[in-house]
């Protein structure tokens, strides 16, 4: 299950990891918690909502993944109780094995409050006295938490973020590509609002700058694991056991982390 803030932030940041997952075997799931309804110069809120909604279940439709309902509005992804509460609802009725979200560092507030909510609906999972909207049992599967990569590889203050692990996503991402493609209401958005010139250039500079730092694959995706005290077994890294010769784990990574950095 893929979380993200925005529509377009999973085909940004997560998708190519998503096809893949769904190629050995996986059902895939795609939520955005905010409706996208401030990308526009020209529409209303209730516009957007409504053109966003659209175009990310064309999108979603073609991952081939199971597309869920947005909760907030844009810039209003808070980290408060109510959205927690229906998040942790949809998780549940999910069950997934592996979750993707946003790094918990990244240049947006609502990229990081998006990875906040969703590490903590993941770890309610498990907990009968939360109670979520709708009602919903607990469950006691373990998941595996992974982190996608802030845009620009870097952090709010403009410190770099390196990934622990590699995802070639070079076979895939023609259809990455094109889920990005359906969000077109956002092309002249981005280009006014942030200079972007073209979001799927600009998307494909990422995956290919991603795929440079590994020193192997020409288009990747990056990701860090959470921790996993309270989600699943000390060894559980399905992401990467699962995916064989598509994952590349990030030795220098690893040689930071024992370090304390």
């Amino acid at each position: 299950m893929a979380v993200a803030a925005h529509p377009d932030d999973i085909e940004f940041y997560m998708a190519g990891t998503l096809l893949l997952l769904r190629r050995i075997g996986y059902q895939i799931h795609y939520m955005t918690l905010a409706s996208g309804s401030c990308g526009s110069l020209q529409h209303s809120a209730a516009q957007m909502r409504a053109i966003r909604r659209k175009e990310s279940k064309r999108a979603a439709q073609l991952l081939g993944a199971t597309y869920h309902p947005s909760l907030v509005d844009d810039l209003e992804v808070l980290y408060e109780l109510p959205a927690l509460r229906r998040l942790a609802a949809v998780i549940r009725r999910v069950q997934p094995t592996i979750l993707l979200t946003h790094s918990p560092q990244d240049y947006m507030e609502d990229h990081m409050n998006t990875s906040r909510l969703a590490v903590t609906a993941a770890f309610a999972r498990g907990m009968p006295n939360f109670k979520t909207i709708p009602a919903t049992k607990a469950i006691f599967t373990d998941v595996t938490v992974y982190h996608a990569m802030p845009h620009g590889l870097r952090d709010g203050l403009g410190r770099r973020v390196w990934p622990e692990l590699f995802v070639d996503t070079g076979s895939v991402h023609g259809t990455k590509r094109a889920a990005l493609a359906a969000h077109e209401s956002q092309k002249s958005w981005l280009d006014a609002s942030q200079g972007m010139d073209s979001y799927l250039r600009i998307m494909d500079q990422l995956s290919l700058e991603v795929g440079r730092i590994s020193k192997r694959f020409k288009h990747a995706e990056g990701w860090r694991r959470h921790l996993h005290l309270g989600f699943c077994s000390a060894d559980a890294d399905p992401m990467r056991t699962d995916m064989g010769a598509h994952c590349l784990v990030n030795r220098k990574y690893l040689r930071l982390l024992e370090k304390g950095h």
